[in-house]
Formats: structure tokens, sequence, C-alpha cells
């Protein structure tokens, strides 16, 4: 189960040169864009990685505007755990008790993949939100999803970590971040 008190949120990829050509990339953005809407008002960390953007451009547009608060990280590994910098800042949250990384991005089974499972050998609890991930084919999508939960990695949809997030109805907070689900 997710606790907002324990998680961090990693929206990976969603460049300007690579959404256009995915299955889905607007219903990811959707997706991921409401992650980082709830992940700000939950007050969760939220970073957002971009893979050599000189060559697949910045985070899509729609994105940067919603993500005030998250930071944005450049890397060349497909794994965003094997950048260093990326590494550090979610070893550093992470130490503070924020052991639960809930992914979304692209591409499903390229960059999602080799960060959840590396994430996943680094003891941490990786849940990835099917609805929020992408790649240029639905069956590389397919495998890297049944390949995540054969390695034991929580798949859950957007509404699902939003509502594990808030925990229960009747709160300021749920007033404020259910509206992102309607």
């Amino acid at each position: 189960m997710l606790e907002k008190h324990r998680s961090q949120l990693l929206v990976i990829d969603v460049q300007e040169r690579l959404y256009p050509v995915t299955a889905k990339p607007d219903q990811v953005i959707a997706k991921c864009g409401i992650l980082l809407e709830a992940a700000r008002k939950l007050s969760i960390p939220a970073m957002i990685s971009e893979q050599y953007p000189k060559g697949l451009g910045a985070t899509a547009k729609a994105l940067r505007q919603m993500a005030t608060e998250a930071v944005i990280m450049e890397k060349i590994s497909f794994s965003c755990l094997r950048d260093d910098e990326i590494y550090a800042r979610l070893e550093i949250a992470g130490d503070e008790g924020r052991d639960q990384i809930v992914i979304g991005g692209m591409e499903a089974h390229v960059c999602v993949l080799q960060t959840a499972l590396d994430l996943k050998k680094e003891d941490y609890e990786v849940f990835v939100v099917a609805d929020a991930i992408t790649s240029r084919k639905a069956s590389s999508r397919k495998l890297a999803l049944a390949r995540m939960r054969d390695a034991g990695i929580h798949v859950i949809n957007t509404e699902m970590a939003v509502f594990e997030w808030l925990e229960r109805a009747g709160t300021p907070e749920f007033k404020v971040v259910s509206k992102l689900i309607r």
C-alpha cells in the first residue's frame, strides 16, 4: 500500500521529441500530470528525468507547466539509478523514510524498466503506474509490465496512487486532490 509520507514520484523521460512517437502519448502526459499535481498538493517529492535532452528535447511543455515543484534532472544512462546525481537525490529522500518510488514515463521497456529493476535491487518498494507509462510499441509496454510484475514490482494505475496517498475521504486534502481524477 502506498503511503504519502513514504513516497517519492519519478517521471521518466516524457520529452518533446520522444512522446509524439509513442502509443497513447496524450494519456501518458495527462496521467503523469495528475501524479505531479497530486504529489505537489500532498507534499510528496517529485523528480523528472530527461534522457539526453540535446537529442530528445526537454520535458514536454504540458508537464513542465505542471511540474512547478518537481526537480528536473538530465541523464544519459537508461536507468535513473545509474546517474550519480539522480541516485543521490533519491537516496537522500530514501534515508528520510521515503522508500516507495512511484514511476510514470517512457519508454516502458527501456528507461522505466531498467530504473524500476535497479530500484528494486536497492530495496525500494517500486510502484509503476501502468496508465502513465508507454513505449513506441504496445507490445514492448506489455512485455515490460510483465517483466516488472515478475520482479515483484507493483503495477498500479493513477487512481490507485492518488487514492492510496489520500487514504480517506472527508479531509481537506481529499476535496482538493480528488478533483484531479474527475
